[in-house]
């Protein structure tokens, strides 16, 4: 599935609720489901900085794509780092690095976070497209 293909899903899902409510409790189930990192990568390195909650990300890179696993110790952090690692795990680099973002504003998750989680948002997509950039710089 391309970036855009799993976006798009995203953006389907999210049109099936009629409020926020539905959304955030949609966002909880999401990081429930999310492939969880191992312990051994849940290490200072791998904290995304500028987030509220704790979130440690790690990738790798697999037969030129790259895999991401997550968790936060937040419910609601957890979900939203489960939707960008669904729309960017298993892309290759040069595809994560070149991503439009649109279907952020598009299901309304920025303007319905706090400040203090849209910053977080916004540091954790810029710490995939950083993994993606030094992944692209080694090959």
């Amino acid at each position: 599935m391309t970036i855009k293909e799993a976006q798009e899903e995203i953006i389907d899902e999210f049109s099936m609720f009629d409020d926020w409510m539905q959304r955030y409790e949609y966002i909880i189930e999401l990081g429930k489901s999310l492939p969880l990192i191992d312990e051994k990568y849940q290490v200072e390195e791998n904290l995304i900085k500028g987030c509220q909650s704790q979130v440690w990300l790690h990738a790798e890179e697999r037969e030129g794509k790259i895999y991401f696993t997550a968790n936060s110790d937040a419910i609601l952090t957890k979900g939203i780092i489960a939707i960008l690692i669904r729309v960017f795990s298993g892309q290759t680099a040069v595809n994560i690095t070149a991503a439009n973002l649109d279907f952020i504003d598009e299901i309304g998750l920025k303007e319905h976070l706090s400040p203090t989680r849209a910053n977080g948002l916004v540091s954790m997509i810029k710490q995939i497209k950083m993994y993606a950039l030094a992944y692209q710089a080694k090959s």
